[in-house]
C-alpha cells in the first residue's frame, strides 16, 4: 500500500520509488516458480501429439513434441525430461528400437509406450526394453495422466 508523508506545509510527497517497491515486492526468491515435470512426446500423428500436448499442459506438465525418432535424437536434452511418451510405430521406425538406442547411450529417462497396434509381441518387447507403462490407443486421459505422474515422480 502506498503511503504519503505530509510535510510541514501540508503537501503530500511521493515516497522514494525504490524504497516503496522494495516494501511492496518480496525478494525474487519468493517468485521462483517450482520446476514442473517436462514430458517429451514422440508420435508421428499430429492429432495425437496435439491432444496429448493439451491434456498434459492442462495438468501442469511442460511438454515438448517430436514427430519422429530422429527429431527426438537431434533435440537431446534428456536430462531435462521427467519421462518420454513414445509411440511404438513411428512412420517406418520402431519406438522400441529407439528406446534401446537411448538406453545404449545411457539415457535413463522413464518411457511410457503408446500404441494402436497392441499385440503380445509388442507388449513383451516393450516390457523387455524397460518401459514404465504400456497404453493402447485409444487410452483414457486418466491413464495417461496417472502414468506420466507416476513416471515423473520416480
Amino acid at each position: 500500500m502506498w503511503r504519503f508523508a505530509l510535510h510541514k506545509e501540508g503537501k503530500s510527497r511521493v515516497p522514494n520509488t525504490a524504497t516503496a517497491l522494495s516494501q511492496l515486492v518480496p525478494s525474487r526468491k519468493a517468485f521462483t516458480l517450482p520446476t514442473r515435470p517436462s514430458v517429451f512426446v514422440v508420435d508421428d500423428d499430429p492429432s495425437i501429439r496435439t491432444s496429448m500436448y493439451r491434456l498434459l499442459r492442462e495438468h501442469g506438465f511442460v511438454v515438448t513434441l517430436f514427430d519422429s525418432a530422429s527429431a527426438l535424437l537431434d533435440h537431446g536434452g534428456f536430462d531435462k525430461a521427467s519421462c518420454i511418451v513414445l509411440d511404438i510405430n513411428l512412420d517406418g521406425e520402431s519406438g522400441i528400437d529407439l528406446r534401446r538406442k537411448l538406453a545404449e547411450e545411457g539415457v535413463t529417462v522413464p518411457v511410457i509406450y503408446i500404441t494402436g497396434n497392441d499385440s503380445a509381441a509388442n507388449r513383451a518387447a516393450a516390457i523387455a526394453s524397460g518401459c514404465v507403462a504400456y497404453l493402447t490407443k485409444p487410452f483414457s486421459a486418466q491413464s495417461l495422466i496417472e502414468s506420466v505422474t507416476s513416471a515423473s515422480a520416480g
